[in-house]
C-alpha cells in the first residue's frame, strides 16, 4: 500500500472519503439486497446429470431452477456450463442440490455411494450458511420497503441519533435511512486475500483516479464491512487496480489491452479455483472497481464479470454496457496533492460575480462545441480553453454561481466534484452518463443538466433560474 498509506492525515479529507466509502456501499447493498437478484442457484435432481470432469463434478444440463434466478442466467446455454468452458465460466462442485444423484463414470456403486453421501453433507452444511445470508437480505428488503412507504414521515432520530438524512437531494430519505442502518447491521464484504501490490490491494491516490485508490485502501483498512470468513459475506470483492494494470502492464501507445485483460482473466481463473463462491454464483454475488477510462473494456474479458458481476465504475456510460439496474456509478476524484484541504467552501450565489465558468481541453465531441460558441463570447459566462496564468481555478470556481462539466473523451468528469467542492452548482453536459448515485440522490435538486443541442441557449437556460432557485440549488450542494 506505498501509495495510499501517506493520504489521510487530513480530517476533512477523511471524512468525505468515508462518506463516498459509505455511499458506494450502500448502492452495493442496495442491489445486493435487491429481490430481482439471487446469488444462488439449486438445481433440482430430476433435471440434472453430472459427469466426472478431471476430478471435479461438473453440471451439464441446466433444465429447472427452482429458486429466483438472476435473469441473465437464462441466456447463458449448455456450452457455458460444459467441461469444455473456462473455470470461471463453470458453475463448480459447490453448486447445492437437494437429493441429487450423480451419474459417476468409471466408479462402482460403492463408491458412487460415499461420494454423493460426502458431497451431501458438504451441501447441507453450505446450504444452511446460504439460507442465513439469505434470510437477512429478506429482512432487511423488507424493512426498506416498509420505509420507503413513509414518504412524508421523516426517519426516527431514536434509530440512529447521530445521522438522520433528510431533504429533497434524497429520491426516498426514509429509505436510503433505513438501507444505511441496515446496511451498518448486516452488510458484509469479503475481500480475496490473493495477489500483491502493486496491481492488487493497492491504488492511485493522486491522480485523476484517486476515487479508485482511496476506495480500496479504505477497504483495506476499515474492517466495520469487511469479513474474513466468506461464507457470511453478502459480496466478495475482486482487489485489483485496472488503473494500476494499465500503468505497469500496457505499452504507451499500442493500444493492446491484452496484457491487462489476461491478468484479470487468470486472477479469476485463481480465485474461482481455490474458492467455491465465484462459481458458485457465476459471479453475481462478486464486484470490482475502477475510475480508469478502460475499466469497462477489460471487464469484457470475462463475460461473467460483464453481465453478471456488480461493477463500480466511474466510467458509467449506458451506451457501453452500464447496466443501473446491476452496476453502481462512483464519482470521480481529481487530487492531485492526495488532499482536499483549501478546496472545501466557497460563498453564496449572491456573492458570486459571475453566471458560470468553464476551463479545460479540446477533447471528446462535447468541448468543441462548447468552445465554439462560447469560448471568449460573453463576460458573465466565462468559458477558457486554456485559464490564463494570473486566474486561478478553484477561485474561479468559487466566484462562479455555476460551474460547467462537460464530458470529455468519457462521460465521467471530475469537475463535478470540484464544482461541489467549491460549492458552485454543477452545470452537467453529457449523454448516457448514469450520474453517480442516482438511485439514491435526487440530482435535480443541487445540479443542472443540459442537452448537448442546447449548448447554444446555455446562457439563457443559466438566466432564467430564478434567484431563488438557484439558493435552492446551492443549499442542495452544501446540504445546508
Amino acid at each position: 500500500m506505498k501509495d495510499s498509506s501517506h493520504f489521510f492525515h487530513s480530517s476533512s479529507s477523511r471524512l468525505v472519503i468515508v462518506c463516498l466509502v459509505s455511499l458506494v456501499l450502500v448502492s452495493a447493498a442496495v442491489i445486493a439486497i435487491d429481490s430481482r437478484r439471487s446469488y444462488w442457484v439449486f438445481l433440482d435432481d430430476s433435471s440434472s446429470s453430472w459427469k466426472w470432469g478431471g476430478g471435479d463434478v461438473v453440471p451439464v444440463n441446466l433444465k429447472k431452477v427452482p429458486l429466483e434466478l438472476h435473469p441473465r442466467l437464462e441466456s447463458f446455454g449448455q456450452e457455458a456450463l460444459s467441461d469444455s468452458s473456462p473455470l470461471y465460466n463453470r458453475s463448480s462442485s459447490s453448486l447445492l442440490a437437494n437429493n441429487t444423484n450423480f451419474l459417476v463414470k468409471q466408479a462402482d456403486d460403492k463408491q458412487v455411494k460415499q461420494l454423493n453421501d460426502t458431497l451431501k453433507t458438504k451441501m447441507r452444511r453450505v446450504s444452511s450458511k446460504v439460507i442465513r445470508v439469505e434470510a437477512s437480505l429478506a429482512r432487511a428488503r423488507a424493512l426498506i420497503r416498509e420505509a420507503a412507504k413513509n414518504e412524508t414521515g421523516l426517519p426516527s432520530a431514536q434509530q440512529d441519533p447521530d445521522y438522520v438524512p433528510y431533504g429533497s437531494v434524497y429520491r426516498n430519505a426514509n429509505a436510503f435511512h433505513r438501507s444505511y442502518l441496515e446496511m451498518e447491521k448486516v452488510f458484509k464484504i469479503f475481500v480475496y486475500k490473493e495477489g500483491e501490490p502493486p496491481l492488487f490491494h493497492d491504488g492511485p491516490c493522486r491522480s485523476i483516479y484517486s476515487s479508485e485508490g482511496r476506495f480500496i485502501y479504505d477497504l483495506e483498512t476499515n474492517t466495520q464491512f469487511r469479513t474474513s470468513d466468506p461464507d457470511i459475506a453478502q459480496v466478495h470483492f475482486l482487489p485489483f487496480s485496472i488503473t494500476k494494470m494499465v500503468h505497469y502492464l500496457y505499452e504507451p501507445n499500442s493500444f493492446n489491452l491484452k496484457p491487462v485483460k489476461q491478468t484479470v482473466v487468470d486472477y479469476i481463473n485463481v480465485i474461482s479455483n481455490k474458492y467455491p463462491y465465484w462459481n458458485r454464483s457465476l459471479g453475481a454475488d462478486h464486484f470490482f472497481l475502477s475510475c480508469h477510462d478502460w475499466g469497462p473494456e477489460v471487464s469484457y474479458a470475462v463475460p461473467y464479470l460483464y453481465n453478471n458481476s456488480i461493477r463500480v465504475l466511474c466510467n458509467a456510460n449506458s451506451s457501453e454496457g452500464f447496466n443501473p439496474s446491476k452496476d453502481a456509478t462512483l464519482p470521480e476524484i481529481n487530487l492531485r496533492t492526495g488532499d482536499i484541504k483549501g478546496l472545501i467552501g466557497g460563498p453564496s450565489p449572491s456573492k458570486r460575480p459571475y453566471l458560470g465558468f468553464f476551463a479545460g481541453g479540446v477533447h471528446g465531441p462535447i468541448r468543441p462545441l462548447l468552445l465554439k460558441h462560447w469560448k471568449g463570447v460573453d463576460q458573465d459566462l466565462r468559458i477558457y480553453e486554456y485559464l490564463p496564468k494570473e486566474l486561478s481555478y478553484y477561485d474561479m470556481m468559487r466566484k462562479s454561481k455555476f460551474c460547467i462539466c462537460p464530458s470529455g473523451y468519457e462521460v465521467a468528469s471530475p469537475r463535478i466534484v470540484e464544482a461541489m467542492y467549491s460549492e458552485c452548482v454543477p452545470v452537467i453536459i453529457s449523454d448516457h452518463y448514469v450520474l453517480p448515485f442516482s438511485d439514491v440522490l435526487n440530482w435535480k435538486s443541487f445540479s443542472v443538466q443540459i442537452q448537448v443541442g442546447d449548448i447554444p441557449r446555455l446562457k439563457s437556460i443559466l438566466m432564467s433560474i430564478s434567484q431563488r432557485q438557484t439558493t435552492d440549488l446551492h443549499c442542495g450542494v452544501t446540504g445546508s
